[in-house]
Order: C-alpha cells, then structure tokens, then sequence
C-alpha cells in the first residue's frame, strides 16, 4: 500500500549546522535530496520511517573539487554532474561510465552520488567503483568530522558503520595510477537494474609493480553488499594466470538466484568478465591459460 502523504513529516536544513542538529534532535529521521529510491519506496509503502531531511538546497555538499593529492566529490552531487565533471574525467573516468549507466536523464539529475551509497543496494552501480579505487567517505555530525575507508564502510545488507547522527558529506578519491575499467551487465543496455557489475585497475606504474594493490577488482550485484576480491587480486598478482585467478573468484564469490538472475548465471558472468578485463590490460606474455 502507498504510504500517506499526511502521515509523513518532511524538515528543511538551512544549513550544514542546522541539518546536523537537526540530525542530532530528531532519532531515526532520514536525510533525502534526490528521493530516486526514496519514492520508489513510498510508492510501495515498503519505507516505514515517516519522518524526512530535505538536504538538496545545501550547495556546498555539491562541490566537485581537486583537494591535494585527492578528488573531493560532495554527497549532493549528481551524476550529470559527475558526467560533465573535467575533474572526474581527469581522475576517474570509470565513475563517469558508472553514472551514464545509471537510469535516465530525469534520475542522473536528481540522483546523487551520496545517495547510492547511503542507499547501500549490493546493484549500486557506483558502488564497485569506490571499492576499487579505495576511496574514503566523510561523514559529518554535531560531533565533528570522521573518515572511513569504502572498503569497511557496509557492515551487512543495506547496512553500514554511520552513527545515526551522521550525515554523508563527501567522497575523497585518492590519485589511480592505473588503467581503469568498468563493465555493467543487465537486461538492456540502459535503464536497467544491474545483474552484475565489475569495477578493476591495474597500475602500469613500475614504482607500484611491488605494491599489492597494483591490481584492485570490485564486484556489484553479487553479494549482500559490493564486494572487494581480494584473494582473485592476489592471485593475479601473483603469476598472471587467468584460469587460475577464475577458478580464486568463483570460490571467493558466493551470489545468490533472486528476481533479476540466478547465481550461476552470475558466477559465470563474473568469470567471464575477470578473463575479458584481464585480457585487455595484462601483456600477452602473462596470460598464462
């Protein structure tokens, strides 16, 4: 059943101060700005919080900025923003493939960046991409200001390591000396939700040819949360063998059969990605299959 309207409470931040007090005075409200999956939500009348923070007039959690050795994304940004960022085109190209996929016209201006991942969908299709390039998320409170690594940011199932207080601010991107690449698999070619989702760099970079995290490969759509295949990283690493860094991810990964696909189906596709990336990025002299 469709939730509502006048059963629901809707607040207004004027500020980053004031939406964290508020965020501090009023337990268990949910932060919006796009409302892209929030809506979906209501419609279904599967959301049972009723109590809402319209974030989207704050500009300054918009910003889209080189800061140092790394790029800043605002939680507010969206990905049209994103897909005509130079800066964004500059450092991470795979982000921008990542927000052209994601539905139409109308949900890349209102989606945010800040949304998909506090929304925390497994199909998160931008979500593989902070996990490889190990980005960091800011979060802000009355508290003050914490980061936490990507990677350890969902604890389970739309679940992740935030204080109910906090609020998403942005993104930091570290510099990717590596080529990147990114590859959404659903049943069409736009406007789809994701079956499965892969997201990988490898640095050419002879500085980092000893470096364990030359090579990085996250997946989407495959586990209860975007996943890090850190043992098929290792193996690849390690000698370059294709069919052996395959048979590593198939025993690294454990997808599930549900609406949009079954778990062979995405163990197969996972595998058969791995071998296409590698394919196109390691010299011919270290497939060894």
């Amino acid at each position: 059943m469709r939730a509502a309207l006048s059963t629901l409470k809707f607040l207004e931040a004027g500020s980053l101060s004031h939406a964290f007090k508020i965020m501090k005075t009023h337990p268990g409200i949910m932060p919006t700005a796009g409302c892209t999956d929030i809506y979906v939500s209501l419609n279904f009348g599967t959301l049972k919080v009723r109590e809402f923070l319209n974030l989207w007039g704050l500009s300054e959690l918009r910003k889209i900025q080189m800061k140092g050795d790394y790029l800043s994304i605002g939680s507010l940004a969206t990905y049209t923003q994103i897909i005509h960022s130079d800066s964004v085109k500059k450092w991470i190209p795979m982000l921008i493939q990542a927000s052209s996929s994601i539905g139409g016209m109308q949900i890349q201006n209102r989606g945010t960046l800040g949304g998909n991942i506090g929304n925390g969908s497994p199909a998160g299709d931008t979500l593989p991409v902070l996990a490889a390039a190990e980005a960091v998320v800011v979060l802000g409170s009355t508290e003050g200001i914490r980061r936490i690594s990507f990677n350890m940011f969902y604890t389970g199932y739309r679940k992740n390591a935030m204080n109910p207080e906090e609020l998403i601010l942005s993104v930091e991107i570290p510099r990717i000396k590596s080529q990147q690449w990114y590859r959404k698999v659903g049943t069409r070619a736009a406007q789809a939700i994701s079956k499965i989702v892969m997201a990988a760099v490898l640095s050419k970079d002879p500085e980092e040819q000893q470096d364990p995290r030359r090579i990085r490969i996250a997946f989407g759509s495959l586990a209860p949360t975007v996943i890090r295949a850190f043992r098929t990283e290792t193996a690849l690493a390690e000698n370059g063998n294709i069919t052996e860094a395959q048979k590593t991810l198939l025993s690294e990964i454990q997808p599930i059969d549900d609406i949009r696909s079954t778990a062979l189906y995405r163990q197969t596709v996972a595998a058969n990605l791995l071998a296409e990336w590698w394919g196109k990025v390691s010299p011919r002299s270290l497939i060894k299959s």
